[in-house]
C-alpha cells in the first residue's frame, strides 16, 4: 500500500488508515493549514495529520512526508 516517502495512496481512507496505524493522526503537522471542506464548504484550520471538518465531521488525513503540500491532504469521508 505505501512504500516509505515514495508510495502513494489511491484513496483518502488508505491515508488516514496509514497514519492512524503509525500513530501520527493526532500529531501536529509542521505548518497548520486553512482548509475548506470539500463536502459542506466550511473553513477549519488543520493542524494534526489527521483533520476532522467541525461542521460536517468529514475526515481528512496526509502523511509526513507529503504535508508539505496541501495538495497531497485527502478526504476519507464523512466519520471515517
Amino acid at each position: 500500500m505505501h512504500d516509505g516517502c515514495s508510495g502513494t495512496f489511491e484513496s483518502g481512507k488508505q491515508v488516514v488508515d496509514k497514519i492512524r496505524s503509525m500513530g501520527f493522526d493526532s500529531q501536529f503537522m509542521p505548518v497548520p493549514v486553512d482548509m475548506k471542506c470539500e463536502e459542506c464548504g466550511s473553513e477549519f484550520l488543520m493542524e494534526t495529520f489527521e483533520g476532522i471538518c467541525p461542521e460536517c465531521g468529514m475526515v481528512y488525513g496526509v502523511t509526513p512526508c507529503h504535508a508539505f503540500d496541501a495538495a497531497n491532504i485527502k478526504a476519507a469521508g464523512k466519520n471515517y
